[in-house]
């Protein structure tokens, strides 16, 4: 064939006129895809160049392996081929096909992870309420991130208590199997590691016990283990101690009294005080559980087991308490104090901001993604 004339090089309305008596659908002035005529035109390319060989293939052997060969053509042209391997789960029997094509339509990788800060709590004193920021996976389980959070403390996993924490106290506790999309959503995330068992003596068996302070308001006439809505949000850091479960509300009482000491105004005598404050079970079957100040030993409560079982599989099985103070009380021994101040990990920051910038991928990473193996879901005949 002649060589005609480059197409840069021609004017624009002597290429239009060229592209109009070869395809109707783009003759006339109207506005036309520019990708629909960059196809159009590298498939009249492809068509001219495969008649102008006469050693054209009009197929691929399967012999040659990849997902993408080259069949040469003696003095004329080069075909660029996609393999396309369909296996068979059962009979394992492999079907290939090669199809030529002229672009792909590559698909991007989205974000796989996420930002998400979890305060921890932790018995070592450096680590002791900091804010942490962690890159969670979006199809992980609580699993996974209570692997990063016991790498992130240096402690064992099974050390670790994952629940969230808002204003009004507890709300659930996290276990292995939950997936991670809502973990943090619903209120603050909280890293808790109960003492060891060793701790002042206590047993191996002793509960691990988690805590919150919150200041209640008790009307006139109303009981004092009835339950208003709290009129402000929780004060001071959260409370992490290990009891007996035979233990006295006298024994439960002085060892709260003791996690909250630094924020204390004086000495507290608790022996003979009476209940300085009402003790409610967070995250058991009843929305409305106090351990009662008679009971003899109120660790052993029904309430108690069943809140146990409820605490999630994954981290030392615990229970989650929430200490109510009366208003006038809480004034008294700790004045007006509010919620624990928790200090900023620099990870915090740049979590936040890895995520906010606009994700990036390479081509490689595109082409990854296109010729990723997929299970294709089918019924048998």
């Amino acid at each position: 064939r002649q060589r005609g004339p480059r197409l840069s090089a021609l004017p624009a309305h002597l290429l239009q006129n060229i592209v109009s008596k070869h395809s109707s659908q783009f003759r006339g002035n109207a506005q036309h895809d520019a990708l629909e005529f960059l196809l159009w035109l590298l498939d009249r390319m492809h068509e001219d160049l495969g008649a102008g060989s006469p050693a054209q293939q009009t197929h691929v052997p399967e012999e040659v392996g990849g997902p993408c060969r080259v069949a040469a053509h003696p003095g004329s042209r080069e075909d660029v081929h996609a393999r396309s391997s369909l296996t068979c789960p059962h009979c394992l029997k492999q079907s290939n096909t090669f199809d030529p094509f002229l672009c792909i339509s590559l698909p991007i990788p989205l974000r796989q992870t996420r930002a998400l800060n979890v305060t921890l709590v932790l018995q070592c004193e450096r680590r002791r309420f900091v804010r942490v920021g962690l890159a969670v996976p979006l199809l992980g389980t609580v699993a996974e991130l209570r692997e990063m959070v016991a790498r992130e403390g240096r402690v064992p996993p099974e050390q670790v208590i994952l629940a969230e924490v808002s204003p009004r106290g507890f709300l659930r506790s996290l276990g292995d199997a939950e997936e991670l999309g809502a973990a943090g959503e619903g209120a603050p995330l909280y890293a808790f590691q109960p003492p060891p068992a060793t701790h002042s003596g206590t047993a191996p068996s002793a509960l691990p016990l988690v805590g919150s302070c919150l200041p209640a308001s008790l009307g006139r006439g109303v009981s004092p283990l009835s339950r208003l809505s709290p009129a402000v949000p929780r004060f001071g850091p959260p409370l992490v101690l290990r009891e007996e479960r035979g233990v006295s509300w006298e024994q439960l009482q002085q060892s709260i009294l003791s996690q909250l000491r630094a924020l204390l105004r004086g000495e507290v005598r608790a022996q003979g005080a009476g209940a300085l404050f009402r003790i409610r079970l967070a995250g058991g079957s009843s929305p409305c559980a106090y351990l009662s100040p008679q009971d003899p030993h109120p660790l052993c409560h029904p309430a108690v087991d069943r809140a146990l079982q409820l605490s999630g599989a994954g981290g030392p099985p615990h229970v989650k308490l929430t200490v109510e103070w009366d208003m006038s009380t809480k004034e008294r021994l700790f004045g007006n104090i509010q919620e624990e101040v928790v200090q900023d990990a620099e990870s915090v920051r740049l979590q936040q901001q890895a995520h906010q910038q606009q994700h990036s991928c390479t081509l490689d990473e595109c082409f990854q993604l296109y010729t990723k193996e997929e299970q294709v879901l089918g019924t048998l005949p």
